[in-house]
């Protein structure tokens, strides 16, 4: 589909640089150049520790990692920056073509380079163990694993960290490494990098063995390399491998231990003088050393890399779902396991920052906080799979939130995911952004916005916690209903709702739909466990006001359709689909199937759907304080899917629609099964990536749609 064919079509000329790479005529084939220009957003794929995350694209380059958590300052964001962003890249310096893939069932990421000649394969993943693993505390470790698997390939690794959103200056120096002799890899010296800044250190250390009988270990050749005319504010370090089937290297970025006391790690002549083998010489020297801090062997890394896949493995195996589309809604669960801060139970919007939600434009946000909102349809969404654990993790952050809220009662959108309150927004200038998008924003200034609706979506992941989770003991309980008093008093105020509109407060329709919800589950919750509630009546008195106020002041007679709000009721907002889904309406009601029906009109009609894709709103209609252009977003789209399908019950003829839509979603998750926040006409991953809220919806989609075909 066209830009043409669907609004809003930009009249801009176009910001974005000329592609990476050269495609031959017959394949896709990249052959690397020394400048390498912008990957798209969707041509990456993400791997955590539940501490941080990192994106890697499809050409092997580690493009956005913040050390040691979601929130910390980037060392990597070549993704915002090709030039001086930072980047930790392993990529052939030939012609190739690319393919990567999750292991299975697993966050473990594998790439693969292949060519005529020869196979590469690189495995990466940030170290996860098993409960039962010997390897404590949790390693924060950075592993790429490079292995021949055919043939033989040349390699070029670049490890360009940038400190501080590539704000801080660095000094790097490259030492021989002791810790490392020894484990027979032929090579005539082991080195390590340090690099280090006023903040934060880092080293790069590798282990380079054999796999195969007869085939010598490779030899590494750490060298300074110097980025400045780039923009990179301190030396790099790179590394050229010729590579053949069997030969290993795997590198370990990592920070190293604070006051770190010089070790003298044991070596072959060790060994021979105290008549013991190295490996038990080694065993021995491992236990005496911090636990931060174990010796690098090629047995810690196999157990590192086995460890991990089994925690990933043994986790999703817990899902109770059965239904259809198995394969996509477990990639989500796993993407959105990723989303989680182990130490708090919070859940990051996204792992991301910045990434724009249409190329050239100004919607540049910084997800890297827990929102209420995303974190408790996450958490719908987890519970739903079986889940529960998490979900009593992140009902003890929300209850923390509950015994510190605003002096007026009311508590944050969101939270950082330590729990404060303060995330201030900063606009980092010096970073070009993503093919040219500016400006780059770290910090998120909603933080202090009014939005109503998070209340409906906390009570209500509340409520099924109850079902599934942890029972309420009677504070939390009374924490509980305090906040469904608060609900009831702030009814009739106007907010900025869950699209953030940065101008003015309005009656958003969404977000009275939301409050009705968190009286509604307030009122379930006191009921089924005879809690007792004060102020039943009341309760019971504005849940149905709202109600009244939806059909009386949201309800535009003339277009048949739910107004974006109270005072703009001519604006057509995709947000109302949450109607049936939340059990305001039933799908079934005919006002809420002429609005369904007025967003499956294409944008040319009036409607907000285009190519089976739909928009939130009519950015040039709806002032939201904000400007520029956005893609269709990936939230609305599955919203209206579920919407189909509960409507599908009733009316058996929109069921084929709704699978129809479902299936031709699926087909804009990237190559590894995630998704961005919108997409744009043509079809590209838009927004910041992995997006929480848009797995959620994929899993709750068709999670019901499973179920819907089968009583069928």
């Amino acid at each position: 589909m066209g830009a043409k064919d669907a609004f809003p079509a930009s009249s801009k000329p176009s910001t974005v640089p000329p592609a990476h790479h050269v495609a031959e005529p017959h394949m896709n084939v990249v052959t690397p150049v020394a400048d390498r220009d912008y990957v798209a957003i969707s041509d990456h794929a993400l791997i955590g520790n539940l501490r941080t995350a990192a994106l890697i694209s499809i050409d092997g380059s580690v493009e956005s990692y913040c050390v040691p958590y979601f929130d910390s300052p980037s060392i990597f964001a070549r993704i915002l920056d090709k030039d001086k962003g930072g980047h930790f890249s392993v990529t052939p310096t030939v012609p190739f073509t690319t393919k990567q893939n999750y292991l299975p069932s697993s966050n473990v990421l594998q790439t693969k380079f292949l060519n005529e000649e020869g196979v590469v394969s690189v495995t990466d993943f940030l170290p996860r163990n098993p409960a039962a693993s010997a390897h404590k505390p949790l390693l924060h470790w950075l592993i790429r694993r490079i292995e021949v698997i055919r043939g033989k390939m040349p390699i070029r690794v670049e490890c360009a960290p940038a400190f501080n959103y590539a704000m801080n200056e660095h000094k790097t120096t490259i030492s021989d490494d002791s810790s490392i002799a020894g484990l027979g890899n032929g090579s005539s010296k082991q080195q390590k990098a340090l690099f280090e800044s006023a903040d934060l250190t880092l080293d790069l250390r590798y282990v380079a063995e054999a796999v195969i009988d007869n085939v010598a270990a490779p030899s590494v050749d750490l060298k300074l390399l110097d980025l400045t005319r780039k923009g990179h504010k301190g030396p790099s370090v790179s590394a050229d491998l010729l590579l053949e089937e069997g030969q290993v290297v795997t590198f370990v970025l990592r920070t190293p231990p604070v006051n770190e006391e010089p070790q003298v790690d044991p070596t072959e002549s060790h060994a021979k003088e105290l008549g013991v083998s190295l490996e038990k010489l080694q065993r021995g020297a491992s236990t005496l050393r911090d636990k931060s801090d174990p010796l690098l062997t090629k047995t810690l890394l196999r157990d590192l890399l086995e460890g991990t896949n089994t925690y990933w493995n043994t986790w999703i195996r817990r899902s109770t779902y059965n239904g259809s589309w198995k394969e996509a809604v477990h990639r989500s669960a796993l993407a959105l396991k990723l989303l989680i801060f182990e130490p708090t139970g919070a859940v990051v919007a996204s792992p991301t920052f910045s990434l724009p939600e249409y190329i050239g434009g100004t919607r540049n946000w910084d997800y890297r906080a827990s929102w209420i909102r995303d974190a408790s349809f996450t958490l719908y969404a987890l519970i739903r799979l079986g889940f529960t654990q998490e979900a009593n993790a992140y009902m003890d952050f929300i209850f923390d939130r509950l015994k510190d809220r605003n002096p007026d009662g009311s508590l944050q959108i969101m939270y950082t995911i330590h729990g404060e309150k303060i995330f201030p927004e900063l606009e980092l200038t010096h970073l070009d952004g993503h093919k040219g998008s500016k400006p780059v924003r770290i910090g998120n200034g909603a933080i202090d916005h009014i939005q109503l609706d998070i209340y409906g979506e906390l009570m209500d992941c509340i409520y099924l916690g109850q079902k599934f989770g942890r029972p309420l003991g009677y504070d939390t309980w009374v924490a509980v209903r305090e906040l469904v008093d608060f609900v009831v008093e702030h009814r009739n105020d106007p907010d900025l709702s869950i699209w953030e509109v940065r101008n003015k407060k309005r009656h958003f329709t969404y977000s009275k739909i939301m409050l009705w919800v968190a009286i509604d589950r307030g009122l379930r919750l006191a009921d089924k466990r005879s809690l007792p509630a004060p102020n039943r009546m009341k309760w019971l008195e504005a849940r149905d006001d709202i109600y009244e106020q939806v059909m009386h002041k949201a309800w535009n007679a003339e277009k048949q359709f739910f107004g974006q709000s109270y005072d703009e009721t001519h604006i057509l907002d995709s947000a109302v689909l949450i109607m049936p889904l939340v059990f305001f309406s039933t799908a079934s009601d005919p006002r809420f199937l002429s609005t369904l029906n007025a967003i499956l009109k294409s944008p040319e009609r009036g409607g907000l759907t285009a190519n089976n894709l739909v928009y939130r709103y009519n950015t040039q209609e709806s002032d939201d304080g904000v400007g520029g252009e956005e893609g269709t977003f990936c939230l609305c789209t599955l919203w209206c899917i579920e919407a189909l399908t509960r409507a599908g019950e009733y009316n058996r003829e929109l069921l084929p629609r709704a699978v129809r839509m479902f299936e031709d979603f699926l087909q804009y998750t990237n190559h590894v099964g995630l998704c961005t926040e919108e997409i744009s006409p043509s079809g590209d991953g838009l927004g910041n990536a992995v997006q929480g809220f848009t797995h959620v919806t994929l899993i709750s989609a068709a999670f019901n749609l499973s179920r819907t075909m089968k009583n069928i």
